[in-house]
This record gives structure tokens, C-alpha cells and sequence, in this order.
């Protein structure tokens, strides 16, 4: 293993030898200005500050490496880490300033790959609460699609390949959020504009099954029978034996209905083509 994600191995083993150090070496050098030391001590430095769990500090020592040794390679190592250091402590905006700095510098580096993951991870780990910024998950989205592309061969293209898939139903959830919203207040036409961009843009997401079950509600509530029918069925089609597809089935036979395509809605084209597979 190479690279940034091979050092972090022994990062470790590394604070046991600095803080063995006894009076002289490393800790000789608390007492001397940095601008005075060398390369590789200030970047031990850092890494003992990392290991003993101040990322903020270590951020602060790999910054002071660049910035004293620029180019150098303890200096390009030190860009990369210093993202990785801010990033554990939760300061996405410098994460993403080192990560892209490196980027900009490095751009065949060793660890672009690692920098551009880190890149990502700090929109990313921002998107848990689906009411947040939006902004955030399409960001973190492109750059998770350029690790992805990018870098398909490296250690961390699966893990992207995930967090992209769950990001990506983040966006779908937050449609969902909205369209239950008008839902609830009988906002018809409103409701199924949301659900029908799930259904549409992100139909191999988790929240597919339950949009055509609030679309066959608000359908039904409108008397739009021939589309409620519709969505029923391609939900039948696709979840029939999940409990969405149960509770759409009961509407509609409360009603004398059943689910079967009829008319000739945006609802028929993707039956259509979804399981008859008529895409002209």
C-alpha cells in the first residue's frame, strides 16, 4: 500500500517512537521555532498531535510544513494530511480548501486519489439530516463522481460507489419530505410534482415504492382515476409484495377500481417503456 493511506498505517507506531523520544529530538524541538527546524520535525510533530487525538493542532503543524518547506515532499505530504486533520475535526471548509490545494498542486500525485475522497467527505458528511442545504448533496454528489471516474481503481471507489448511492437517495428523501408536506394539506398538484420527480429522476432509489403510492392517493383525491390506476400498477409491477403496493391496492378496490395502465398520462409513457419496453 502507497501513498497517504500506507503511512496512516503506522501513524501509531510513530507517536510510540516520538513520545519515547526521552528529553532530546523531538520534544527538544517544543522549545525551538519552527522556522528553525526541519521539515520532517514538524510534520512528526503534527503527526504526534494527530495521534493524540488534537486534530485541530496537527492541522495546524502540516499547515506550517507547507508553508515553511512549499513543494517540498514533506510539504505535499503535509497538504494532504492537513486536510485529513481537519476533516476528523469536523471543519469541512478548510478540508475541502487543503484537499483542493493539493488537487490544484498535485494533480498526478500519489495521493489525489485520497485528496479527492476527502474532498468529497466533506460535503458529504454534512448531508445526514435530509432538511439540510441541498446544495450540499449535489455537491457531494460531483465529487463523489469524480473519485468514481476518476480514480476507478483505487481504495476508495467502492466506498464512494456507496456514499454516491446514498447520497443520491438523500435527494430523493427530501423530495418525498415535500411532497407529504402538500399532501397532508391537500395540495394536490403540488404533492405530485414532488413525487413525480422521484419517480422519474430517481427511480432506483428507496423512495420510489412509497411516491407511487402518494401518487395514486393524490391521483385519487383529484379524480384523476386513469393515473391513480396507472401508478398503482406500476408500482404493482415493480413492489407488489411490499406494503405500499398493499395499501395502493386497497384504495383502489375501495373504490370499485383495480390497478391496470389507462390513458395516456406521463404515468402510461414510463409504463411503457419501464415493463413493456416500448421506448419509441
Amino acid at each position: 500500500m502507497t501513498g497517504i493511506a500506507g503511512r496512516l498505517i503506522g501513524l501509531s507506531v510513530a507517536g510510540l517512537v516520538l513520545t519515547g523520544c526521552g528529553g532530546g529530538g523531538f520534544f527538544a524541538s517544543r522549545d525551538v521555532p519552527l522556522e528553525n527546524q526541519d521539515a520532517e520535525t514538524i510534520y512528526q510533530r503534527a503527526e504526534f498531535e494527530l495521534e493524540s487525538d488534537d486534530p485541530e493542532q496537527a492541522a495546524e503543524y502540516f499547515g506550517e510544513v507547507e508553508r515553511l518547506y512549499p513543494y517540498s515532499e514533506w510539504g505535499r505530504r503535509a497538504l494532504v494530511m492537513q486536510a485529513m486533520a481537519y476533516h476528523r475535526d469536523g471543519d469541512y471548509e478548510s478540508a475541502r480548501g487543503a484537499a483542493q490545494r493539493y488537487l490544484d498542486f498535485y494533480p498526478a500525485g500519489e495521493d489525489a486519489a485520497y485528496a479527492q475522497y476527502l474532498l468529497a467527505l466533506s460535503y458529504y458528511d454534512q448531508i445526514d439530516d435530509v432538511g439540510r442545504d441541498q446544495g450540499l448533496t449535489f455537491q457531494a454528489l460531483q465529487a463523489l463522481r469524480t473519485v468514481i471516474e476518476t480514480y476507478p481503481d483505487s481504495e476508495y471507489a467502492r466506498s464512494a460507489v456507496l456514499q454516491f448511492d446514498l447520497a443520491f437517495d438523500h435527494l430523493a428523501g427530501k423530495e418525498m419530505e415535500i411532497g407529504r408536506y402538500y399532501l397532508k394539506r391537500d395540495h394536490y398538484a403540488a404533492a405530485i410534482r414532488r413525487f413525480r420527480v422521484v419517480v422519474e429522476e430517481f427511480q432506483t432509489t428507496t423512495h420510489t415504492p412509497e411516491a407511487l403510492l402518494r401518487l395514486t392517493e393524490s391521483y385519487l383525491a383529484l379524480g384523476l382515476e386513469n393515473e391513480a390506476r396507472t401508478a398503482a400498477a406500476i408500482l404493482g409491477y415493480n413492489y407488489r409484495s411490499s406494503e405500499f403496493y398493499e395499501r395502493a391496492y386497497a384504495l383502489l378496490t375501495d373504490r370499485g377500481l383495480s390497478p391496470e395502465a389507462s390513458g395516456d398520462s406521463w404515468l402510461s409513457a414510463i409504463y411503457r417503456q419501464v415493463i413493456r419496453g416500448e421506448w419509441l
